[in-house]
């Protein structure tokens, strides 16, 4: 599944805002609908909005600074982001070809979902019943994805898995894009509400959670999307494996902690109106719509990157890769 194409000079973009009942691939022209598919979640993932933004810097005309300012300002928390387009400067001040390096971003990503799977399914087995939440799928990133690149590699290589996913509010990435994913992979999965994820622990359904993120502390604390951490706990209540899958790229060694991770909050209309066919709360009703919370580094089993495995003491072990 390609969710960014770039073909004869023009890139196209899957529209994840109407999945999945319609498949429409949108061609942005401007930096305004670079920005509004990155803000809209048009395009989302961690992974894929870099890509994404690699792209527009190098395909839009103007003050190469000044617009990596304005992609990077649609959605601060993700750090792959303003990592891309930082690495697309670089490139610009040294003269490079933009498009050629855009796809080198493209494809070296590629590579690493297939690390990333890889690690990921040597710590599981088969007929695993497994949990996700939000989604890291290929929508996500290039191909394959983060926290769902182990069960798709998994498939190809005959590995049968029983997935639950939860729906993961306000948004619905979970039943939107995850079930969607999977159901077209051929993997068993059954969509869960967010606050069942308890019950099917407790009733031994899960024997691991695979997760993404879109930022990763130096000491190992993760920003995944919002509902994430209440997962974790779960799961640490339990003595199931929590395990986050993310790009090497993601980790910021310049946070320290989690307690430094900006947090976006997002429109209250996202709970209330979004999605339904008439509002679901007052319209006075106050909203507190965070995209992310932080998963504390202590109720992870493992971080998996496209470096290898890492697992405590992460500050340590982040870093003693780093080089590798």
């Amino acid at each position: 599944m390609e969710n960014i194409v770039y073909k004869d000079g023009t890139l196209y973009l899957l529209d994840q805002s109407v999945l999945p009942n319609e498949e429409v691939y949108l061609e942005p022209k401007t930096k305004e609908d670079y920005f509004t598919a990155i803000k809209t979640l048009q395009v989302r993932g961690a992974p894929a909005i870099g890509i994404f933004a690699a792209y527009g810097m190098a395909l839009l005309d103007g003050d190469k600074p000044e617009l990596k300012a304005y992609l990077d300002s649609a959605r601060p928390t993700a750090v792959n982001l303003s990592w891309a387009t930082s690495r697309m400067l670089k490139a610009y001040n040294n003269g490079k070809s933009l498009i050629d390096e855009a796809i080198a971003i493209h494809n070296e990503d590629k590579e690493m979902c297939r690390k990333i799977s890889e690690y990921g399914l040597s710590l599981l087995n088969d007929g695993d019943g497994i949990l996700t939440h939000c989604n890291a799928g290929a929508l996500a990133t290039s191909s394959y994805g983060t926290g769902l690149g182990p069960l798709l590699l998994g498939k190809e290589k005959g590995y049968n898995f029983k997935v639950y996913t939860d729906e993961t509010r306000p948004l619905l990435q979970g039943s939107r894009l995850t079930s969607y994913e999977l159901e077209k992979a051929g993997i068993d999965v059954t969509l869960i509400c967010d606050n069942m994820a308890s019950i099917v622990m407790k009733q031994g359904k899960i024997n691991a959670v695979l997760v993404g993120a879109d930022r990763i502390a130096a000491n190992g604390d993760t920003a995944n999307k919002i509902g994430t951490s209440g997962a974790a706990i779960l799961a640490k209540h339990y003595g199931i494996p929590f395990y986050v899958l993310a790009p090497y790229s993601t980790v910021d060694f310049g946070c320290a902690t989690g307690d430094g991770i900006v947090i976006e909050e997002r429109d209250p209309d996202e709970i209330k109106n979004m999605w339904f066919e008439k509002p679901m709360a007052l319209p006075q009703t106050k909203c507190f719509n965070p995209a992310f919370d932080v998963t504390d580094s202590d109720l992870i089993t493992a971080i998996i990157t496209d470096k290898g495995i890492v697992r405590a003491p992460y500050k340590e072990n982040l870093e003693r890769i780093l080089n590798d």
